[in-house]
């Protein structure tokens, strides 16, 4: 059976805390692993959390500031010490190639695996497998920034008042999937369109076109609401969001499962994040992100 599931692996902003490993976020997508932003600790963080590097099948740096990327250097050396058997491709900002290469080579270690880098210098495509396609988008942040975007391509689901009234069944009803049609009836007749699960993931930026495009339609959305309302202008002023703008995004998206995450440590109370974003009319369902929480993607909509 496939699983789909965020495993959050660190949720602190600029600096970790005792409670708050540096970012980290690992996406189960069947059997692809994709992991994001991995700051410093995350390594240990995956060990924790039961993910292993033979897991990982990519992996994606939103930008490059340390609390999202000097945990590459770990993931790294770890993937090639374990000797994973398959590719793993590596999307980061293009601008940001020499950083990637520092952290990639950042002591010597025995290179055992193929590792793929894939910049990204422009919204679009990156790749497309069976499953999903995954999508860069441009942020707004003080040093170049892209979001992601998983998408699963658009299924049918098949209708049985439709074939009981074509007088389709038992093998025939396979058959009739596998070949599109059987008896001059389409499988267009007899099923509707289900459209495939949507995921975003969306770091460092102040509120503009990416977030809302990537955003859109999603079932979940992982994004940074670094800062409180009240901090609204400190939050624009260092590219971020906060809890309030977040929630409206997505609310504006049609989000179903909202995940607000990368916390600012000046805040204690942590609940405070839920009462802003649901004071900001936010009403699907909710998760302010604990450090090793799992979160399952919600379930197709019928």
């Amino acid at each position: 059976m496939s699983v789909r599931e965020l495993v959050v692996l660190g949720t602190a902003s600029q600096v970790p805390t005792r409670h708050r490993n540096h970012n980290g976020y690992f996406l189960r997508w069947d059997a692809d692993g994709i992991l994001f932003d991995p700051g410093e600790g995350t390594q240990r963080q995956m060990l924790r959390a039961g993910v292993a590097a033979h897991d990982i099948n990519r992996i994606c740096v939103t930008h490059f500031h340390g609390d999202h990327s000097l945990g590459l250097a770990g993931v790294i050396q770890r993937i090639n010490l374990d000797r994973v058997p398959h590719e793993i491709t590596a999307h980061y900002p293009g601008s940001g190639r020499k950083f990637f290469e520092r952290l990639r080579y950042a002591t010597a270690y025995r290179e055992t695996v193929s590792l793929t880098e894939g910049p990204v210098t422009a919204d679009g495509v990156l790749a497309e497998t069976p499953s999903y396609r995954i999508e860069a988008r441009r942020l707004s942040h003080p040093v170049e920034s892209y979001g992601y975007r998983i998408t699963e391509p658009d299924g049918r689901r098949i209708l049985p008042e439709r074939l009981a009234a074509h007088g389709i069944t038992g093998p025939d009803v396979g058959r009739l999937q596998r070949e599109g049609v059987f008896g001059g009836v389409t499988l267009q007749q007899v099923s509707e369109v289900r459209r495939g699960q949507r995921f975003a993931f969306v770091m460092d930026t102040r509120l503009c076109d990416g977030v809302h495009a990537l955003a859109e339609g999603c079932d979940m959305l992982v994004i940074e609401s670094t800062f409180l309302d009240q901090d609204e202008q400190l939050a624009l002023d260092h590219g971020h969001l906060t809890a309030g703008q977040a929630a409206r995004a997505a609310r504006d998206a049609g989000v179903r499962h909202l995940v607000l995450t990368h916390f600012s440590q000046r805040y204690t109370d942590a609940g405070e994040f839920e009462r802003q974003a649901r004071a900001a009319g936010f009403d699907g369902e909710l998760t302010v992100a604990t450090d090793l929480l799992r979160v399952p993607l919600p379930k197709r909509t019928p």
